[in-house]
């Protein structure tokens, strides 16, 4: 089998925004499902072309989507917190080159029955892909509405059959110093690889997804390419990008931002507009696209709109403590 290989995506190679909306609409009518038989032999190579689209289904309960209007393309593509591939916002999708992603693999360790090392192909190959369209909230008080493309976590974690130990997942990022600006310069003061991790009853909750493509093409790879989490609730950071490393454990995992600085960054970094950030206010955000004459500011909503499906996951918890 030929390597999985995700290129980086020209922006002329991607399908505008309204025409993008009327295939959804055509592919919503039609029921576009019964994808799993079709991916195992078709995604690696449907995947491999910067202009073809990846096979996906409609999101298949009311949660997994939202009427807000999307934002476009060159936003979600142009305006990235990507440490790796530089501090500037515009930094990553202007050194989206220095990422490779061909061959990729993932390690799945820990309390599970089967770990191991896995190709890419092998990662995807049983899951059939389905658009979410979530809120992104990022800690900096910004925020955009993303149509992912993906598949649940707890299908993924399901595979490698977990131990009654698996109390929490690490996730690691991929670490290129060779090739990667940030690490090479290291200008951010973080401490490489980039780390992160959920509590196991947040890995396996439904919103939670790995997405592997956005507005219906492969993964740009500033955005996290070739494999990403997506926990709407919960503040940007905690989407770790380009996942190399899985591991279930017993305890909780060090988390990169919260090594750096804990007084401002917690463990769960659910969106709360009731607790602000040691520096700036959450209780709203900036809606992008966005300007100084159109700031587009709006109230922040509680685990980001995500309220009714996830506020049981922290019963009897104070959110303030737990930050």
């Amino acid at each position: 089998m030929k390597p999985f290989k995700v290129p980086v995506v020209p922006a002329s190679t991607i399908t505008p925004e309204a025409i993008y909306q009327q295939r959804r609409t055509v592919l919503k009518a039609m029921g576009f499902t019964g994808l799993s038989a079709l991916l195992g032999q078709a995604f690696a190579n449907v995947a491999v072309a910067a202009d073809g689209p990846l096979l996906y289904r409609p999101a298949s309960a009311q949660a997994f989507t939202t009427s807000e209007a999307l934002t476009p393309f060159e936003h979600v593509s142009g305006y990235n917190n990507f440490y790796e591939l530089g501090m500037d916002k515009s930094d990553p999708s202007a050194n989206a080159a220095q990422l490779q992603t061909t061959p990729w693999s993932v390690a799945i360790e820990g309390e599970v029955g089967k770990p191991g090392v896995f190709t890419l192909e092998d990662i995807l190959k049983p899951h059939a892909l389905e658009e979410r369209i979530y809120r992104l909230r990022c800690v900096e008080a910004w925020s955009m509405v993303i149509p992912w493309i993906g598949f649940p976590l707890k299908d993924l974690l399901a595979r490698f059959e977990p131990t009654a130990k698996a109390k929490f997942v690490a996730f690691e990022s991929v670490f290129d110093p060779s090739h990667l600006i940030g690490q090479k310069n290291n200008t951010s003061g973080i401490h490489w690889p980039y780390v992160e991790g959920l509590r196991i009853d947040e890995a396996v909750h439904p919103l939670t997804i790995l997405a592997v493509g956005l507005y219906g093409k492969i993964l740009p790879n500033q955005n996290g390419a070739p494999l990403r989490l997506v926990v709407p609730w919960k503040y940007g950071f905690k989407s770790i990008k380009s996942i190399v490393k899985i591991r279930l454990q017993e305890t909780q995992p060090q988390t990169t931002w919260n090594l750096l600085a804990p007084r401002e960054y917690g463990f769960y970094a659910n969106v709360n507009p009731a607790v602000d950030h040691p520096r700036w206010s959450q209780q709203s955000e900036r809606r992008l696209p966005a300007s100084l004459l159109r700031p587009n500011r709006i109230p922040t909503q509680m685990f980001n709109g995500y309220q009714e499906q996830v506020a049981s996951l922290y019963n009897n918890m104070d959110l303030r403590v737990n930050f």
